[in-house]
């Protein structure tokens, strides 16, 4: 059988399936009213957020006596440039929100001649490793996108330490000695320590760096303007922990909520792009900067990514890992990016997904049926098709017309699906019987059952078969897809890992998360047979198994032995044969 071309397609041309649109409608407004976009890059030149240099022009934005001086030195350094930055925490995998917030910042700055930077918020050494820092560039550049540098938060501690000094000096921040539920519950009273002299809460805040005080009985908190419902946030808590870059030079470190604006300022980055749940810190955003003088970015907001049947949760996900639910962060069964990128979905398919979710504020729950469409989009112009099959059945052809071989190189025992036999025949069934002859997919043949060979247990160990040449009188209702010359691989097929749409929902599963897994998420199927041609595949190589589904080859296939995980189903209509 001869190898089909494999058609290529580029993310610019790749289009949006009805499936994916519908589930977008229903969802809500798309991309601040505009069109569905085909890919990340179209949609993107339709957004128009504050032009470089005119900051002050955007809801919300805070103007101190120095703004208007700030940033025309910034576009002087920046020549008026996008500057965007994609800012994780290295304690973990990214998953498919984290595909939105990769595709907003870069996509956004690539889309208007700008630059990203990929900076990694490392602040919290405890749970930060050398292989989340590897895994995040790595999924960054998956997706398509290269960062035009690469930071680190911890980059910029000296300075951070040095405007953490200058705020104390400003009375804008003072060493507090309160515990973290002293804090908790809505509107709790002021800090006692507030009002603590700037002269104590700097040499207090001196003997923290110094390893005076134990973990958590001491913080350097901003003095903000308190607003209803919030705290003096934290700047600075201890920590007793070597960093991975630092090493134990420090024994205090930056907060998210002291380091986010600070090192958006260092970097002079124009677009500060993040998911809603920041909207409530955008006042101490901009108080912070002003508070020093520095330069200061705009944030903008968007609605936050989650996935239906699923759980991202860093935490979560280790339990899963740890309770031998899944077997690591990549499980083809997680939406993690690793795990999608094990499973076969195509990168540029995950990009045209975000693009159809647009730039709205609100909040995304998807099916991951609407994912699936999108990679299936893709993969059906992309992916070779060949034949497998995936439960064999042996069928010995007692009158092979041909001394040697045909020309599509029918065998003489070629392999049959197995599914849909069964000892009786089912009313409108259409494929191989006793009675009822079915085409060989490709060959010019059908095939006609002569008889059936069983095992002492009475199960069917083969069947033989005549064949003879279809014609306009016998051609069947239907064709079976074989394999010739197989090549014997291994089949994961893949289901949801939860039975309810929302397994953190603690109404609809009472017994959480754990309670909740498929237990038929995962079946493999040890003794498939494919056609030769799959035989050099290399990892991660795409194929439609024809009438069967999407498939890619498993990272840890071997020259001996390939396994191929199902990516998607076939988009098929339920009466398809």
């Amino acid at each position: 059988m001869e190898k089909p071309k494999k058609k290529i397609i580029s993310d610019e041309q790749a289009k949006v399936s009805k499936p994916l649109k519908n589930e977008i409608k229903q969802n809500g407004p798309l991309n601040i009213g505009k069109p569905i976009a085909l890919t990340m890059a179209e949609f993107l030149k339709t957004v128009n957020f504050h032009k470089p240099g005119e900051n002050f022009k955007t809801d919300g934005y805070v103007i101190c006596s120095k703004t208007h001086q700030l940033l025309e030195e910034h576009l002087k350094l920046t020549k008026g440039k996008i500057r965007t930055r994609f800012p994780p925490e290295p304690n973990g995998i990214l998953h498919i929100g984290h595909a939105k917030a990769i595709n907003i910042n870069f996509g956004y700055a690539k889309a208007h001649d700008g630059i990203c930077i990929l900076r990694y918020d490392d602040t919290n050494p405890e749970k930060e490793e050398e292989k989340f820092f590897v895994g995040i560039k790595d999924m960054v550049e998956w997706l398509g996108y290269k960062p035009a540098k690469i930071t680190h938060s911890s980059d910029y501690f000296d300075q951070l330490y040095d405007w953490a000094i200058q705020l104390i000096l400003k009375n804008a921040a003072y060493v507090c000695h309160q515990k973290p539920e002293d804090v908790r519950g809505y509107d709790p009273p002021p800090s006692p320590w507030r009002e603590r002299p700037v002269e104590e809460s700097l040499k207090l805040f001196q003997l923290m760096k110094m390893g005076y005080f134990d973990e958590g009985e001491a913080t350097l908190r901003l003095k903000v303007t308190l607003e209803e419902g919030k705290v003096d946030p934290v700047a600075y808590r201890i920590k007793y922990v070597s960093h991975h870059r630092t090493k134990d030079k420090w024994c205090i470190y930056p907060t998210y909520d002291y380091t986010h604006c600070l090192c958006d300022s260092i970097e002079h980055i124009t677009h500060s792009l993040c998911t809603k749940e920041f909207q409530n810190r955008r006042s101490s955003y901009y108080w912070l900067c002003n508070s020093l003088e520095i330069y200061c970015p705009v944030q903008w907001e968007y609605g936050r990514l989650n996935m239906l049947y699923a759980v991202v949760s860093k935490r979560k996900i280790a339990k899963l890992i740890d309770s031998g639910f899944v077997r690591d962060w990549d499980d083809p069964r997680l939406f993690t990016l690793t795990a999608l990128r094990r499973r076969g979905f195509p990168p540029e398919a995950i990009n045209n997904f975000c693009a159809t979710l647009g730039l709205t504020g609100a909040q995304i729950a998807i099916h991951p049926d609407a994912l699936e469409a999108a990679v299936r989009d893709v993969l059906n112009v992309t992916a070779t098709r060949v034949m497998v099959v995936l439960e064999p059945l042996r069928i010995e052809i007692l009158n092979f017309p041909f001394s040697s071989t045909h020309n599509v190189t029918v065998p003489n025992i070629p392999g049959i699906e197995e599914k849909g036999t069964h000892s009786q025949e089912e009313k409108g069934y259409r494929r191989l019987t006793n009675t009822q002859a079915v085409g060989l997919r490709h060959a010019g043949f059908i095939l006609k059952v002569e008889s059936i060979v069983r095992k002492n247990t009475g199960e069917i160990e083969h069947l033989n078969a005549l064949i003879e040449p279809v014609t306009e009188e016998n051609k069947p209702k239907a064709f079976i897809h074989w394999v010739s010359n197989p090549v014997s691989c291994e089949v994961c097929l893949y289901e949801k890992l939860f039975l309810h749409e929302n397994p953190e929902d603690s109404v609809a599963v009472p017994g959480g998360f754990l309670s909740d897994i498929n237990p038929n998420s995962m079946k493999t199927l040890p003794n498939a047979l494919a056609d030769v041609t799959v035989s050099n595949a290399k990892p991660y190589q795409k194929y439609q198994f024809e009438r069967v589904g999407f498939f890619s080859v498993d990272p840890d296939s071997s020259p001996s032995r390939i396994v191929f995980n199902r990516t998607v189903g076939l988009k098929e209509d339920k009466g398809k044969i």
